[in-house]
């Protein structure tokens, strides 16, 4: 399973650079350094089964918060594939566990369902947000390190992204969207860091969201990846042991 070193990532960069804040906009592709798909092994489906239940459960939430962002923003066909995640045999490993934690997938059917029947995400909205509940619960008494939690989720995200979006045009549109939904499930997670990083670590997620322009409806021109990068450090930074 790949997994990036960011500090090493933004070394160089950093060295000419500085690590002053800023925008998606601001940031030039040659700033800094970022993963080939082509010289990478790049991906983690397939892999996610090896991980510790608290990350399983948030890589397969990530799918879910991006169709349920995708399903309301009327994107049905797009939102199917990521809604059907965590009910798919496919991605069976994922939910070893799930179940002694309350996980309820004939929730997660429903809303398939109602995908398959073309039913509006508005007139299943109860439905959405019951999936939602049901996995932020199951979450609470899985435990595990926020951090921990949110490191992973970042480097997922920079990993997500990097195939999602090659020369300037969204490339995958899975991956890209996935990126989106692990930056929604590490804003979750936030919640419950320390009172003294809470509110950067909030503040720097929100910023990485502005990312995705149009939630993860792939847009005509999506923001660079080293602009993803740079404000997937920031968040890193902002996580990192005080003192």
């Amino acid at each position: 399973m790949f997994r990036l070193n960011m500090c090493i990532i933004l070394l160089a960069s950093m060295a000419t650079t500085g690590c002053g804040d800023r925008t998606p906009d601001d940031v030039a592709a040659s700033d800094v350094a970022v993963p080939d798909p082509a010289q990478e092994p790049l991906g983690m489906e397939g892999a996610e089964m090896n991980l510790p239940l608290p990350l399983r459960l948030a890589f397969m939430t990530g799918h879910v918060e991006a169709g349920l962002a995708l399903y309301r923003a009327g994107e049905p066909r797009m939102a199917a594939k990521h809604l059907l995640h965590p009910v798919s045999e496919t991605h069976a490993g994922e939910r070893v566990g799930l179940d002694a934690l309350g996980f309820d997938g004939a929730l997660f059917t429903d809303v398939s369902d109602a995908l398959d029947a073309g039913v509006a995400a508005a007139d299943v909205e109860p439905q959405l947000l019951a999936a939602q509940a049901n996995l932020t619960s199951v979450a609470a008494r899985a435990g595990g390190d926020t951090r921990e939690i949110i490191f992973f989720l970042m480097d997922t995200v920079v990993e997500e992204y990097a195939i999602g979006v090659r020369d300037g045009v969204v490339a995958d549109m899975g991956e890209y969207q996935d990126a989106f939904g692990f930056t929604r499930v590490a804003l979750s997670h936030a919640q419950t860091l320390p009172d003294d990083i809470r509110a950067d670590v909030q503040t720097r997620l929100t910023t990485l969201l502005s990312a995705w322009p149009e939630a993860p409806v792939p847009p005509e021109k999506p923001t660079d990846v080293a602009a993803v990068v740079r404000l997937v450090q920031a968040v890193r930074d902002a996580l990192a042991p005080q003192g």
